[in-house]
């Protein structure tokens, strides 16, 4: 994968979007209170775009989504200490953190297809809701955020409609 940065794990986020421009974020079962967008990482010999889509289908359920744009270059994070032990551990490596392709999907179907126990791997997320841009950065983890702010800023012309910034409109707040 061109770019990549050694010593990151090669990971994938999926920037998702409803109809009213705002994001989907779901709830860690591991971590109560941190809500992220999905992301998983990128298995052998596949490319970033379709890890994509199979971790959006995988943690959401959902495969109603076009792809509308890509960040550019890689995103990386590092993990603190602690969850670096944990990560390394879990997936048999040395990672310092994680590299990130990013992609920006529209949502193109109704809610009933989210599903985030659908069976096709282990659940991780508790629950769900639709947020809007600030609030994503907000919520995100801390080593997270500032991947978020970027993410947020790169894809942001999109999450606009006609000047107009989109509104968190989740009974979940």
């Amino acid at each position: 994968m061109d770019g990549l940065p050694s010593g990151y794990r090669p990971n994938v986020g999926v920037c998702l979007i409803n109809s009213d421009n705002q994001i989907f974020v779901a709830s860690r079962l591991n971590v109560p209170g941190a809500w992220q967008m999905p992301q998983g990482g990128i298995e052998d010999n596949e490319e970033p775009r379709s890890a994509a889509i199979r971790e959006l289908r995988e943690e959401t359920g959902i495969v109603s989504a076009e792809i509308i744009a890509e960040v550019p270059n890689w995103l990386t994070y590092d993990f603190p200490p602690a969850v670096k032990t944990k990560v390394n551990r879990l997936w048999g490596g040395e990672w310092h953190g994680q590299a990130q392709k990013w992609f920006l999907m529209r949502f193109t179907k109704d809610e009933s297809e989210i599903n985030l126990a659908n069976g096709e791997a282990d659940p991780e997320f508790a629950e769900w809701k639709w947020a809007s841009p600030e609030e994503v950065v907000e919520q995100a983890v801390d080593y997270k955020r500032p991947t978020y702010e970027e993410v947020v800023r790169t894809f942001g012309p999109y999450f606009n409609v006609n000047g107009v910034p989109s509104k968190c409109k989740s009974s979940k707040w």
